[in-house]
């Protein structure tokens, strides 16, 4: 079976540019045409009185367009270029071709025509149609499959493209790619899957039902720097504000997983970091729903000590997010401040780290960036402090 794989690629910014300057001319006849019908006589308009034309008019350039994925019209194209190009380029455009007769006007208008049928792109859900056809398709070569992937992940990202694919069976065929031999495809897969569940309480119900959350669980644990991250990037964007999915994420042991990267020093640091700030945000729907029941790992130590001892990684960011995490699991209505301070040790943690945030505050590049964590330990210390009942 023939790839199509090919066929979705976009027009280059080169090719564009040649469009444009055809337009520019264009776009003089445009304004000729309306002239010469309303009036019987030939009267001169500028690029710049169009612009202001339609800009003055209320009309979202290219609205249709952009809803159809191409350009249905010449009058689709002549308002997208007027939209995304630099005024005074349109205006000595115009200039030179009041300096052409009518019919070399007109030759230049029926040759824009033909360019539009040209550069008339498919619709958004055509593209990913293409796309999906191509994952499916088993002798599809790996640079293809990649590339039908990188065009999924583009197409996703309005809400309204990802619901669609996911009506569609789309996302379910990008799912079973998580499962394929070659690691930058399953890089690929796990960063659709996450885009296109950030924020959408349908799609992640349908990516849940497919059973992909337990296998990006397990994809945390790759070799593969980009692999990993990835994977916890979706698994967030599935779960975040999602109690169902948080169920599933508890219930296939997902805080295992957390714990254990936020514990291996010897991981990428962007890796802890999006794990730390994963648990802050399970603290927090924990904290906001307060009629579900507190899970138990919100009271484990193990799993407590691996988010304090982040404090002392000597990165300001992952510093951050720790804190940040801490403090909203110590407004949790069943904390236990005893197991945080003698078993956790919290209480040395925020000693320590702020002898560490004064020595960072000395330097220069980092002195703001220390000041405001500085800040938040002290809220964390405070917030501790009354748990344990010393104010």
């Amino acid at each position: 079976m023939k790839s199509n794989a090919g066929k979705t690629k976009m027009p280059t910014i080169n090719y564009f540019r040649c469009m444009l300057v055809l337009v520019g001319m264009s776009l003089v006849v445009y304004s000729i045409a309306e002239k010469v019908n309303s009036t019987g006589g030939m009267v001169w308009s500028s690029a710049r009185d169009e612009a202001e034309l339609v800009e003055d008019s209320g009309v979202v350039i290219g609205e249709q367009d952009q809803i159809d994925g191409g350009f249905s019209s010449l009058d689709g194209m002549l308002h997208w270029a007027i939209g995304n190009s630099d005024p005074a380029t349109l205006k000595e455009a115009a200039k030179d071709a009041e300096k052409m007769s009518l019919d070399e006007l007109q030759k230049r208008q029926l040759e824009l025509k033909e360019l539009v049928e040209k550069l008339k792109m498919p619709s958004d859900a055509k593209l990913m149609q293409i796309a999906i056809d191509d994952l499916k398709n088993s002798s599809l070569s790996l640079e293809d499959r990649h590339r039908a992937l990188q065009e999924l992940l583009i197409l996703v990202e309005p809400i309204d493209n990802a619901n669609d694919l996911s009506k569609s069976g789309g996302l379910r065929v990008v799912a079973g790619e998580l499962n394929h031999d070659d690691t930058e495809v399953r890089k690929l897969a796990a960063w659709v899957l996450g885009k296109a569940s950030q924020n959408n309480p349908f799609v992640q119900e349908q990516v849940l039902e497919f059973g992909a959350l337990t296998t990006l669980i397990k994809m945390v644990n790759s070799s593969s720097v980009e692999e990993a991250g990835k994977a916890l990037f979706a698994v967030s964007a599935l779960i975040r504000n999602n109690i169902a999915g948080q169920d599933k994420f508890y219930a296939a042991h997902g805080y295992i997983m957390l714990q254990d990267v936020m514990r291996n020093g010897s991981l990428d640091i962007k890796l802890r970091r999006k794990a730390v700030f994963l648990v802050g945000d399970l603290a927090e729907s924990q904290l906001q729903n307060t009629e579900k029941a507190e899970l138990p790992i919100f009271n484990d130590r193990l799993f407590l000590k691996s988010v304090i001892d982040l404090t002392a990684v000597l990165d300001l960011d992952l510093q951050e997010k720790a804190l940040t995490a801490i403090q909203t699991l110590l407004q949790l209505k069943f904390s236990e401040p005893q197991i945080l301070k003698e078993f956790c040790g919290l209480e040395g943690a925020l000693e320590r780290m702020k002898l560490q945030l004064e020595e960072s505050m000395a330097d220069e590049d980092k002195r703001d960036y220390a000041a405001d964590v500085e800040s938040l330990r002290g809220e964390v210390e405070l917030i501790f402090r009354q748990k344990l009942g010393l104010l």
